[in-house]
């Protein structure tokens, strides 16, 4: 059964991939990154790696927090 959960995940993850490298948007790139990670940490979890998964969880909305700053785009009207 876990195989079952494994591949569904592996292609929730491929999903994200393909999405990222698709669009031109960083922002949109933010939500195939999401997707993408959607399928990743259950795999961590599966595999045992409690401690890595929790630490890719805290990371994840850092590094978003970051992207999104880095990308942000000019909101002055004036």
């Amino acid at each position: 059964m876990n195989e079952f959960y494994m591949l569904i995940l592996g292609l929730i993850a491929l999903l994200g991939v393909i999405a990222v490298y698709i669009k031109p948007s960083p922002f949109d790139k933010l939500i195939g990154l999401a997707v993408m990670m959607g399928g990743v940490i259950p795999l961590i979890v599966l595999k045992g790696y409690l401690d890595v998964a929790i630490l890719v969880a805290i990371i994840m909305p850092l590094t978003t927090i970051f992207i999104l700053q880095a990308t942000g785009r000019n909101t002055d009207d004036a």
